[in-house]
């Protein structure tokens, strides 16, 4: 049996673009990805904590240190700049291996989306 378990997290960062006329997923700064141990293209869940609604798309790199969030392509519509989310990524894996995982949690400043020293 496998389970589905949190490998990655970014923790109330602050979108800050949605573009309705890109193709798809979101931009994370670079900074972010490492730290959360996120892969270009790789699939995430987002979560609106301003509104409550939820997506899941892949990962596109943006530029270090810009603090970037940005919400790409028809997902525009359901988050604004300014809404407050949640980045997750997660890993198949065994109950056994899940008893030792331990998975990249990020806070950064919700503020300015920057890693905090």
């Amino acid at each position: 049996m496998y389970l589905e378990i949190v490998k990655s997290k970014i923790h109330r960062v602050t979108v800050t673009e949605a573009n309705l006329n890109y193709i798809g997923s979101i931009t994370i700064d670079r900074d972010l990805m490492e730290a959360a141990n996120l892969f270009e293209g790789e699939k995430v869940a987002v979560v609106n904590i301003t509104n409550g609604n939820r997506i899941e798309t892949y990962v596109i790199p943006g530029e270090r240190q810009s603090g970037k969030i940005g919400i790409n392509g028809a997902a525009a519509h359901l988050f604004n700049e300014g809404d407050l989310v949640i980045i997750m990524a997660f890993a198949w894996m065994t109950p056994e291996e899940a008893k030792t995982f331990k998975p990249s949690l990020v806070f950064p400043d919700s503020k300015t989306n920057r890693l905090i020293p």
